[in-house]
């Protein structure tokens, strides 16, 4: 496994917890303000987030995201080792790192 399908693998498992939990992903990403304005729009009515509103919302997961690898990382996770261990590996380095303990088995 390489180190870019490991990365979407994280990103899939992270989103599918938030919104299994039942967590808006706006508001698991530090929502922006215009990002929260969206959530929630003042005239009731759902409204379609802007070009504008939908890049600021990936540019902040994708800060997240690699602000969360880059601590996984430092912990002593290595995303592109092929490892026999990987689950008990990313879950050690998720305790260490202090992130959330992902997915449940």
């Amino acid at each position: 496994m390489n180190f870019f399908t490991m990365k979407k693998i994280m990103l899939g498992l992270a989103v599918t917890a938030m919104v299994a939990g039942g967590i808006p992903l706006a508001a698991a990403q530090g929502a922006s303000d215009a990002a929260a304005a969206v959530a929630t729009p003042a005239s009731g009515a759902t409204a379609k987030p802007t070009k504008a509103e939908r890049k600021a919302a990936r540019k902040q997961a994708r800060a997240k995201k690699n602000a969360e690898l880059k601590k996984l990382e430092a912990a002593g996770y290595q995303p592109g080792k092929a490892d026999p261990s990987y689950p008990t590996d990313l879950q050690n380095a998720q305790k260490k790192a202090g992130i959330g303990t992902g997915a449940s088995q």
